[in-house]
């Protein structure tokens, strides 16, 4: 994710709008990731799905591997489908029923275009793994009421090689999921960086302050409320953005401290199950209460 250059430095001092990070030391706690206290997010899956996603290689969006990605996670989604993005892009859509307006879990499945070579173990392998399975735990519950809940899975977070401008060209998948379902989502819950060793995720400050409390109640009756400290780091360019931008409450999970990113050392070493429990079992938590 996370469009290179300024983007970088606008996401660790913060953006324009949005101030300074909160908290200087935010990621210093959690060494280890904590063991949630239920067992409905199958972690062991998730990591095998990350796994085969980075077995393909890079993932840039509109490339052969991408599309053929996306037509295998076209299938893992509850009644899967695609959505046309501009650019021949397609976003990757899934939907268990219920009310409008919906909820959205989204993650972004395109990798990064350079350097060449970027596999993405976490960053986009991760949170589209997480997206997947956090839809199948859901599905197995019969709901009564709610909201229509969406898993999207972006097409064209990332920017093409070549771009100058990493904020024209950026985000495609969500500006354009965004302005095809008008006034259709009521809150959205972005995974990115979320499968790195010794994960803390702090409020990202784009991050809407009342969903980010009820992520946190939810990580706390799960029993890993260490990983989402009580703190603050600095607002991040991402997925979500577009849904704040319509004014729709929206949070990104987010480790933006993690120091493989961008790099060819994005690789499956680097990150593990245990972090994708951690989150997978929190916004399942946070789901179901909805």
């Amino acid at each position: 994710m996370l469009l290179a250059g300024g983007l970088i430095y606008f996401a660790i001092n913060g953006f324009p709008g949005f101030g300074p990070s909160g908290n200087s030391d935010a990621h210093a706690a959690a060494p280890t990731t904590p063991t949630p206290t239920v067992n409905r997010f199958d972690s062991a899956r998730a990591f095998a799905l990350l796994k085969s996603q980075v077995a393909m290689g890079q993932r840039e969006a509109g490339s052969p591997t991408s599309r053929k990605l996306g037509l295998r996670l076209r299938g893992l989604l509850p009644n899967g489908r695609f959505e046309t993005v501009p650019g021949g892009l397609r976003n990757v859509v899934g939907t268990l029923p219920g009310t409008l307006p919906a909820i959205v879990i989204g993650a972004h499945y395109d990798s990064e275009a350079l350097p060449v070579g970027f596999v993405g173990a976490n960053d986009s392998a991760a949170g589209t793994a997480a997206v997947v399975e956090v839809a199948r735990a859901l599905s197995r519950y019969r709901r009564h009421g709610g909201p229509q809940l969406r898993f999207v899975l972006f097409d064209g977070e990332e920017e093409p090689a070549g771009s100058k401008d990493s904020f024209a060209d950026g985000l495609r998948g969500s500006r354009a999921y965004v302005l095809a379902h008008p006034g259709q989502v009521k809150e959205m819950i972005l995974l990115d960086y979320v499968a790195n060793k010794g994960l803390s995720i702090p409020r990202e400050l784009q991050s809407d302050v009342k969903l980010w409390g009820n992520l946190r109640a939810a990580a706390a009756r799960v029993g890993v409320a260490s990983v989402f400290p009580n703190s603050t780091q600095g607002g991040v360019w991402d997925d979500h953005t577009a849904f704040a931008d319509a004014g729709i409450p929206a949070i990104d999970l987010i480790d933006f401290s993690y120091q493989y990113r961008d790099t060819l050392q994005d690789t499956v070493d680097k990150v593990c199950a245990s972090s994708l429990d951690t989150v997978g079992e929190t916004v399942v938590e946070l789901i179901r209460r909805r």
